[in-house]
C-alpha cells in the first residue's frame, strides 16, 4: 500500500474476502449462529470493519515520499501477520494460485496513493469500496470466474446493484480538500498543509522556497484532476473486487479435497503475493529513480501499524465469515468502512467541510445501504 493509501480497502478489500470463505470453516460448527461462536463472529467483524475504515488513518501525519517505500514497509507488516496467521491456523498447504489475488490488491493499492492525493482519503475509499462491491455482487451473480451464485429474489438483486451504481455517482460530486506537498520530494505527502497539524522536524528550519512539482499530478486543472482521481479510485476498486477470484476459484473447485474450503487456510498465501508484488513494485520504482527514492524514516513505524491494522482485520473478517452467516458480514463490511473512513475524513481531517457536500456524502451512505439491504434480501426473500 502506498504512502496513504495503504491503505484499506478497504474497504474494498474486506468486501472481498467476505466471499471468501464458506461458513464450513474450521472456526465453524455448522450452523454457524449461536452462542458464543456469535459473540466471537461479532466481535470480530466489528474489529475488522473498523480496521478497514482506520488503517489508512496513520500515514496522514507523517511524509511518505513518493509511498512506494511506504507500501513495502505496510505490505511486509501485512506478511508478518499472515505467517503468524498461518502459524495458528497449522500451516495448511500453500497454494500459488491464491498468490495472484495478492498482486491484484497489491497493484491496486499503488494507485491508492494518488487517489487520495487528488480526491481525498474519505472520497477515495468511498468509491472504490462501492466497485468493489459491484465486483463481487457481478461475480456471483454472473459467474464470472467462480460458480455463479443463484438468488432467491433476482429483482431485488439487480436493484441493488443499481442504487449501488446510483451511489457511485453521489460519491463522485463530493469535494473534498485534499493535502497538497510542500516539495516535489514528498509528492504525496496528505498533511503538511492540513490546518490544525505541526511541521515535521526536517521541515521547521527550512527557510528557503521550494520551488513548484514538477510532477505531472501537479499540473493538472481541479476538474483534470477530480476527473482521475474518481476514474483511479473505481479502477483500484475493480482490482480489490477481483483480487479474491483466484482463492474462490480454488474453494469453488475442491476436488476430492484437493483444496480447503477454509478461507483462512489461504490468508498466507494472499498475503505472500502482496509482499512480493510490493517488493517488486519498490525495485522498479528504485530503477526508474536510478537508484534514488525518496525515503522518509518518519513513514516506516506508521506503515507498519497500518499493515499490522490491515492484517489483524483481514484475518479477523475470515474467522467473522465462519463464525456468522455471510448474509451478516457482506453488507456490513460492504458499507461500515468507507463510513468509518468519512468520519475520519471530516471529524479529523476536515476533508469534507461544505455542508452540501457533507449532505451528499450522507445521501450516498443512505443510497448504498439501501442498495446493500436488497442485495440481502434477494438471498433471503422469496416472491
Amino acid at each position: 500500500m502506498s504512502g496513504e493509501s495503504t491503505v484499506t480497502s478497504l474497504a474494498n478489500y474486506s468486501l472481498s474476502q467476505s466471499l471468501s470463505s464458506e461458513s464450513t470453516s474450521s472456526f465453524s460448527s455448522g450452523d454457524g449462529v449461536g452462542g458464543i461462536e456469535a459473540v466471537v463472529g461479532c466481535v470480530t467483524l466489528t474489529v475488522a470493519v473498523c480496521g478497514f475504515g482506520s488503517f489508512l488513518v496513520p500515514v496522514k501525519k507523517f511524509q511518505t515520499g513518493d509511498g512506494l517505500f511506504y507500501q513495502f514497509i505496510m505490505c511486509t507488516a501485512i506478511w508478518c501477520c499472515g505467517f503468524v496467521a498461518n502459524c495458528i491456523a497449522g500451516f495448511p498447504k500453500f497454494e500459488p494460485l491464491s498468490m495472484l489475488g495478492g498482486f491484484l490488491w497489491c497493484t491496486g493499492n499503488v494507485l491508492a496513493v494518488p487517489i487520495i492525493k487528488l480526491v481525498g482519503l474519505a472520497l477515495g475509499m468511498c468509491i472504490w469500496a462501492v466497485t468493489g462491491f459491484l465486483i463481487g455482487w457481478s461475480s456471483g451473480t454472473f459467474g464470472i470466474v467462480i460458480e455463479k451464485q443463484e438468488v432467491s429474489t433476482p429483482a431485488f438483486n439487480y436493484i441493488g446493484a443499481a442504487l449501488t451504481v446510483c451511489a457511485i455517482v453521489l460519491f463522485s460530486a463530493v469535494k473534498s480538500q485534499p493535502t497538497s506537498p510542500h516539495s516535489p520530494g514528498d509528492e504525496y505527502n496528505q498533511l503538511l498543509a492540513e490546518k490544525g497539524f505541526e511541521t515535521p522536524p526536517n521541515q521547521l528550519d527550512v527557510k528557503e522556497p521550494t520551488p513548484p512539482p514538477r510532477l505531472l499530478l501537479y499540473r493538472l486543472t481541479p476538474l483534470q484532476k477530480r476527473i482521475l482521481g474518481v476514474g483511479l479510485a473505481i479502477t483500484s476498486g475493480i482490482l480489490y473486487g477481483f483480487n479474491f477470484l483466484p482463492t474462490q476459484y480454488l474453494i469453488d473447485h475442491n476436488n476430492n479435497g484437493e483444496h480447503s474450503t477454509s478461507g483462512i487456510d489461504y490468508v498466507f498465501s494472499h498475503f505472500t503475493g502482496i509482499h512480493i508484488t510490493s517488493t517488486l513494485y519498490l525495485v522498479i520504482y528504485c530503477i526508474v529513480k536510478r537508484n534514488r527514492p525518496n525515503v522518509f524514516g518518519d513513514a516506516i513505524l506508521p506503515g507498519v501499524i497500518s499493515g499490522c491494522i490491515f492484517g489483524l482485520s483481514e484475518v479477523c473478517m475470515f474467522v467473522a465469515n465462519a463464525s456468522l452467516m455471510l448474509v451478516v458480514t457482506y453488507p456490513i463490511s460492504a458499507t461500515v468502512p468507507p463510513i468509518i473512513a468519512s468520519v475520519w475524513g471530516i471529524l479529523v481531517f476536515k476533508e469534507i467541510t461544505h455542508k452540501l457536500h457533507i449532505i451528499l456524502l450522507i445521501c450516498a451512505f443512505c443510497v448504498t445501504s439501501v442498495g446493500v439491504v436488497f442485495v440481502t434480501l434477494s438471498k433471503t426473500i422469496t416472491l
